[in-house]
């Protein structure tokens, strides 16, 4: 075994993992289903403070995680992960073995008492039945990293020099940007699946990203901006940008000083007024990045559907109960098609999920009625429908959620300039911020960037500090326009589960009309 970790050391250990999976699992009585991820990485991060260097490094990540399914009166399940070091490398054997072991014992254990609860609460136990996996098609394969330029090859120096040139031109763009904090990060991961059931997965991802967030003042008044460009590439998306059908983005420096100005300008700029009453509001794809992903994305998550999260996520308005839903209903305009696709680039790729489903596009909404939910094998064999492979874990130690993939709105037919034109009086909000969102998802509040005045089809007057208030279905009914500019955009840290799990993925969209109230800054509150 080798004594240092990196991503060829699954090569050295996929047979290993297979036999445990398979031949040894299946040697303990009344288990019905195992399986053993096991996730390696190598990455390198740097970071700048007003042009000075932060901190540079570069580490690894190395950690396992089991599920059985077993029990004698019922079945259970049962987990075990941890993280792991070099010290390891000679004990990994056995450390797995040991790992299926106590997920088996404690499987067992939560079979035996959930038959107990069963038997003594009567009708009421009834509700509690065997913990079951939908079928899917079993997989072996081998799925490579894209990048031009490998993570492991890129120079610590140059990348720590790189970030911080970067940090001195944003600070030196303007008198009014007071502070920036810049970091880099490119790595490369390889995750290993293996399962009772003969599934053996081989995935490779490449990562590299770039943040800028900074701060600008003007006349007492400070704006604060913050922005990812990001992909599953290798360094050259900082170097010379992302040029690809759906993704667009300059180089790292262009797009941390175009940031910059922004905030300039909004320092700069008056707050956005509050409205009483709706008002015509048109949304860059940018905006509707943030508003697919919270209004579509997180409450069509079956975990949460189901209300297995419901303590410390909250819940969906599209499924009340499983008599009361929203399946088969208008929920939106016939101009609104929203759906999950992992198939698309970015943080929401991938091939298979973490129980080596094959990753499938999920329709949520079609010409505005509510089609389906994003969901696991368990949860697929509760709601009903095939597994559609968005079970993720943020690390191999923690057990998988029902994650968002590439959750969009789908692009329309009109030109973005075409929607804006048609507006007498309106406003046009670019870029996303802050949301704020109600526990069932029913009603939002999402903050922008930049607020423009729509006046006679033209832009006018710049707001900051402002953006929209809406029901949900309501604000979906009322879309009356979707632009053919399709964009995806990264979303680097979505949280969900306890323990918090923060997970990158992508959201989308184009130019969207509706309807809604405007929000200004919360009265009382410092500029």
């Amino acid at each position: 075994m080798p004594k240092k970790i990196t991503i060829a050391l699954i090569d050295d250990v996929k047979e290993m993992v297979r036999h445990l999976a398979t031949v040894h699992s299946r040697s303990l009585a009344h288990l019905r289903y195992c399986d053993v991820r096991l996730e390696v990485a190598e990455g390198k991060a740097a970071a700048a403070e007003n042009g000075a260097s932060k901190f540079s490094g570069e580490d690894y990540g190395f950690s396992f995680g089991i599920r059985v399914l077993a029990g004698e009166r019922m079945v259970a399940p049962g987990y075990f992960g941890r993280s792991l070091g070099a010290a390891d490398l000679d004990s990994l054997e056995k450390i797995l073995k040991e790992g299926i072991e106590k997920a088996y014992r404690r499987a067992m254990a939560n079979g035996e008492l959930k038959a107990t609860v069963r038997e003594k609460f009567g009708s009421l136990g009834d509700s509690l039945a065997d913990t079951r996996l939908h079928p899917i098609q079993v997989r072996q394969d081998v799925v490579p990293a894209e990048y031009e330029i490998d993570p492991r090859t890129v120079d610590l120096r140059e990348m720590e020099r790189y970030t911080t040139d970067v940090s001195r031109q944003v600070g030196a763009l303007h008198d009014g940007v007071k502070y920036n904090f810049i970091s880099t990060m490119t790595q490369l991961g390889r995750e290993l699946f293996a399962s009772s059931e003969g599934g053996l997965i081989d995935q490779a991802f490449a990562l590299t990203q770039g943040m800028c967030f900074l701060v600008a003042v003007s006349n007492g008044t400070s704006q604060e901006l913050y922005d990812v460009l990001g992909h599953q590439r290798g360094w050259e998306i900082l170097a010379r940008g992302v040029n690809e059908p759906f993704m667009t983005f300059p180089p790292f420096i262009d797009f941390a000083l175009s940031l910059a100005r922004e905030a300039v300008e909004l320092a700069a700029a008056p707050a956005l007024p509050s409205t009483d009453r709706e008002v015509v509001v048109v949304t860059d794809p940018h905006y509707n990045t943030l508003v697919s992903h919270e209004i579509i994305g997180h409450p069509v998550e079956l975990d949460r559907v189901l209300k297995m999260e419901t303590a410390y996520a909250g819940r969906s308005w599209l499924l009340r109960s499983l008599d009361e839903h929203q399946v088969g209903k208008p929920v939106a305009s016939p101009l609104v098609t929203a759906y999950s696709d992992p198939s698309l680039p970015g943080y929401g790729h991938y091939t298979y999920d973490h129980e080596g489903t094959p990753a499938k596009r999920v329709v949520h909404i079609d010409k505005g009625i509510f089609k389906g939910f994003l969901n696991s094998r368990q949860t697929a064999a509760i709601f009903g429908g095939d597994p559609n492979g968005h079970w993720k874990a943020t690390d191999s130690s923690l057990v998988p959620l029902i994650r968002m993939s590439n959750t969009v709105f789908e692009g329309g037919d009109r030109g973005a300039r075409d929607i804006i034109a048609e507006v007498d009086h309106g406003y046009y909000l670019v870029g996303h911020r802050i949301p704020s969102i109600a526990e069932s998802r029913e009603n939002f509040r999402i903050s922008a960037r930049k607020v423009y005045e729509i006046r006679n089809g033209q832009l006018g007057q710049l707001y900051r500090d402002g953006g929209i208030m809406a029901d949900t279905k309501d604000y979906l009914m009322k879309v009356d326009a979707v632009g053919s500019d399709f964009r995806l955009y990264p979303i680097p840290n979505c949280g969900k589960g306890q323990p918090m799990q923060t997970k990158k993925l992508g959201n989308g969209g184009p130019t969207m009309r509706s309807r809604a109230r405007l929000t200004g800054p919360v009265v009382g509150a410092m500029d």
